[in-house]
């Protein structure tokens, strides 16, 4: 019976690692944020117009990537490929509690962890594609992290909500992934 168990596990192990295959790099993160085409899809409007928040809570594992934030790099290289000019994709991703660490530069990263901070290129890479960065200052405050902790140009905000409430006047909607 325990090797009809094994043999089960190894089966769908091996039918998911042939399913990774179809995912390849994207053009614009080349690095990060890997798609896959999708056949058959319903084509997206011309003109579409994408600005779109994310919210993370959740720390990544020290010195890996945070995946929330590598799947803002799966939205852009996915509508990259699906023909959307980046003038029409705004994207935000609001930072809170343990998450807000994920934000830090090197040093201050090291102070919690015993590794760097995996996220400060990619982050860096989202930047220089008009992303913008929004630390809850709530969570920063619990958390010991200063504004000079910050990786370049991720902004603090008074808190995740005021900054998420302040996009959604903006016409961001909330990406629920």
């Amino acid at each position: 019976m325990k090797s009809i168990f094994i043999i089960y596990g190894l089966f769908f192990s091996f039918q998911s690692l042939a399913q990774m295959d179809q995912f390849h790099a994207g053009k614009v993160i080349e690095n990060h944020g890997k798609i896959a085409e999708v056949e058959g899809m319903d084509p997206l409007p011309p003109g579409a117009q994408f600005n779109v928040s994310f919210d993370v809570s959740k720390a990544a594992v020290p010195g890996e990537i945070n995946r929330s934030i590598d799947s803002v790099a799966r939205f852009i290289n996915m509508h990259d490929a699906a023909g959307v000019a980046a003038e029409q994709i705004n994207l935000a991703m609001v930072v809170h509690g343990g998450s807000v660490r994920d934000m830090t530069v090197n040093n201050a990263y090291r102070k919690n962890n015993e590794a760097d901070n995996a996220n400060v290129a990619l982050i860096m890479a989202l930047q220089k594609q008009g992303v913008d960065f929004y630390v809850c200052g709530q969570s920063a405050a619990y958390y010991g992290v200063k504004t000079e902790d910050l990786i370049p140009g991720v902004k603090m905000a008074l808190s995740a909500m005021t900054a998420h409430a302040l996009l959604q006047q903006k016409g961001y909607t909330l990406n629920p992934f």
